[in-house]
């Protein structure tokens, strides 16, 4: 157990990876709504598979229907963002398929959406996936994990 873990497991809320990949800081993020921290604090994971999952219990309170991002309210009280690219709207939901339905409550680990990383890479687009939480001044501290990770690790952890 490192010192991320011990420092904070069974004291915080977890955010875990919606994608399995490499989480980087958000700085490296290309778009600078992301990368400035204007939406909320958080990470980036260059995904190395199609497959997103719920980050955290709670309740699917936006779904786009270009399946390019999804927001949840944590059952802890954080909103959280995900979303899959970087000006992937523009797609206008080709590449994605949705497995969830706007409003519907969920578990950590439930596929929400899957995306074909290649497709949209040919179509000239970044799968970089941001994962912020656009409500970071309700809580004390915020740790950012870095790093290879699998869907479901904890990534962000929030102290109230």
């Amino acid at each position: 157990m490192g010192i991320f873990d011990s420092l904070f497991k069974g004291k915080s809320i977890e955010i875990c990876a919606p994608v399995k990949g490499q989480a980087v800081s958000i700085t490296k993020v290309s778009d600078p709504t992301f990368a400035q921290e204007m939406v909320g604090k958080g990470i980036a994971i260059e995904p190395s598979e199609g497959k997103f999952y719920a980050p955290c219990d709670g309740q699917l309170v936006a779904l786009f229907p270009t399946g390019h991002a999804f927001c949840m309210l944590s059952e802890d009280g954080a909103e959280v963002l995900v979303h899959i690219g970087i000006d992937t709207v523009k797609l206008k939901g080709e590449h994605f398929t949705i497995h969830a339905a706007q409003g519907q409550s969920v578990k950590k680990g439930d596929l929400i959406v899957e995306a074909d990383l290649e497709k949209i890479k040919e179509a000239g687009y970044e799968t970089i996936t941001p994962v912020i939480v656009s409500n970071p001044t309700k809580f004390s501290n915020i740790e950012k994990k870095d790093g290879a990770i699998a869907a479901g690790d904890p990534v962000i952890l929030l102290k109230k």
